[in-house]
């Protein structure tokens, strides 16, 4: 169901509150928001000044900060039938698959995505859209294009393709003119290209460099498509902000990304997902790369875990896909909690830390200043993160956009 915005106040009652940080649940809060969008004000419960703003009893239930994706590719064109499909799409049809994604997403609850590789630059159109409240979907940061070496990870999937650090520079300014919040390269093979090994080195120290100089030279923070170790050494020694997949990291080099504040996004669903793989119809090849990284993508995963490393939660494979019983996002949260992390920690992966990265103060966090995001469930996450399996309200900037309670 969904609910259009009302220019007035809405004030939310009888919820216990993930504040996005704390241990505990706050209880007896009420919170009102803006008709802006913006939480007004927290207090106890009764003693906010409402006005005439519309009261929502959520009755004991869990309140939490809307979910953060970090990992998104809204037109994602896998190898075989189901990606072939996509990627013959022009445009317009093309924008309509990747707004139908975003408004799917966002009803499972991911109420921010972070993009990290999409195609033509038809991902700033729907930020566009999105922003002008003409699309339903995820508050949008996006990389624009990823870039690679000629014939790098990616190129199949409109990864623009670079050789040479004056090249690599100009692929990243070229991002940025589009309006880029961050730069995505791949730096060493994956799972998705046929002529590749996950372990095949694919850019030069001068070529890392120049995209990481540049980006930071433009206020932008770079992420890195990795999968091994001593791959990704290189990258950090030269100023690297966050890793992607990371399918086979020592515990040496984690504790040197804990060391240099390195972020991790494990994106551990990609490697044990033989039933989205099944669904996409990918050639067998890829099916055994992915599946066969499993075992020690799910070690990187512990290695970062014991190393202290900041994880946010992103999923590669699209946020709200059916996935043994649940959306992608949930099964990657439960899988996070699998390899060592409580679900607290796991639950501000995906919210106020995820927001860190992202440099977005106002997302991720239930405080006054902040975006009214939000999703409900009957159980508490922070405790079993098995409780987001029961996502059933979601509102976005104070619009209720989801609620499959309405007129029971």
């Amino acid at each position: 169901m969904i609910t259009i915005a009302e220019d007035r106040r809405v004030l939310l009652t009888g919820a216990r509150i993930f504040d996005g940080r704390s241990e505990h649940l706050r209880d007896g809060l009420d919170v009102l928001v803006d008709a802006d969008g913006v939480i007004a004000g927290l207090g106890a419960t009764g003693t906010l000044d409402a006005g005439d703003a519309r009261v929502i009893d959520l009755a004991g239930r869990i309140l939490s900060p809307g979910l953060i994706n970090m990992h998104v590719h809204l037109g994602l064109a896998l190898p075989g039938t189901a990606g072939a499909e996509i990627a013959s799409k022009g445009d317009p049809d093309l924008l309509l698959v990747m707004a139908d994604s975003a408004r799917r997403t966002l009803h499972a609850g991911v109420t921010t995505a972070r993009l990290v590789g999409e195609s033509r630059y038809l991902d700033f159109a729907l930020r566009r859209g999105i922003d002008a409240g003409i699309i339903a979907g995820p508050r949008l940061y996006t990389a624009g294009h990823a870039l690679c070496c000629t014939g790098g990870h990616g190129w199949e999937s409109d990864a623009l393709e670079g050789d040479g650090a004056d090249d690599l520079r100009r692929l990243t300014r070229l991002q940025i003119r589009h309006g880029a919040d961050l730069i995505k390269v791949c730096i060493s093979g994956g799972i998705a290209g046929e002529h590749e090994q996950i372990d095949t080195p694919q850019l030069t120290d001068d070529e890392m460099a120049a995209v990481i100089q540049t980006a930071h030279d433009w206020g932008r923070k770079v992420t890195a498509h990795v999968g091994p170790s001593e791959t990704l050494r290189r990258a950090i020694e030269l100023g690297l902000d966050c890793v992607e997949h990371g399918y086979e990291l020592t515990r040496e080099v984690t504790d040197l990304m804990s060391e240099r504040g390195v972020w991790y996004v494990p994106t551990i669903t990609v490697s044990r997902c033989q039933e989205f793989f099944d669904a996409q119809g990918v050639p067998s090849w890829m099916k055994e790369r992915a599946l066969g990284a499993g075992p020690r993508h799910w070690e990187s995963l512990e290695n970062a875990i014991a190393s202290g490393v900041r994880i946010a939660m992103g999923t590669d494979m699209p946020p709200a896909a059916d996935f043994d019983g649940t959306t992608a996002t949930v099964r990657e949260m439960e899988f996070m909690v699998d390899a060592g992390m409580t679900s607290l920690d796991v639950m501000r992966s995906a919210t106020s830390y995820a927001a860190e990265l992202l440099g977005a103060d106002d997302l991720g966090v239930v405080e006054v200043g902040a975006r009214a995001d939000f999703i409900a469930t009957d159980a508490d996450p922070t405790a079993d993160v098995a409780a987001l399996r029961g996502i059933d309200w979601v509102m976005q900037g104070g619009a209720v956009l989801r609620d499959d309670r309405a007129g029971r």
